[in-house]
């Protein structure tokens, strides 16, 4: 199993910032936290002309844990910094429908 510690979110935003969206990376999977920070650079290069703002973090990701089901969550602050974390999903939402008739297959 590969080991990963660091995750390259990269984002692309309209030229004030109130609209944004996760661009692809070019490499989005680090053996190491470092070694995405050091390719941070690179890819913004690559992706620039994406999108008015292109902006890009790493997001470090605990070798020790096991993500079955994740969630990428990622806000734009108000001075313009990309804030992400890999969180994971404690709930699950289960949807029923109260008004569906039970057939019984013995009876009908």
């Amino acid at each position: 199993m590969e080991h990963i510690a660091g995750l390259l979110l990269v984002v692309g935003c309209s030229g004030n910032m109130a609209e944004c969206r996760e661009l692809p990376a070019p490499a989005p999977i680090y053996e190491t936290f470092e070694e995405c920070e050091a390719e941070k650079p690179v890819s913004l290069r690559e992706l620039e002309g994406e999108a008015p703002r292109v902006i890009a973090t790493c997001v470090f990701v605990d070798p020790a844990l096991v993500y079955d089901d994740a969630v990428l969550e990622w806000d734009i602050t108000k001075d313009g910094q990309l804030t992400a974390s890999l969180e994971p999903v404690t709930s699950f939402a289960v949807a029923h429908n109260g008004h569906a008739r039970q057939k019984n297959i013995f009876t009908e």
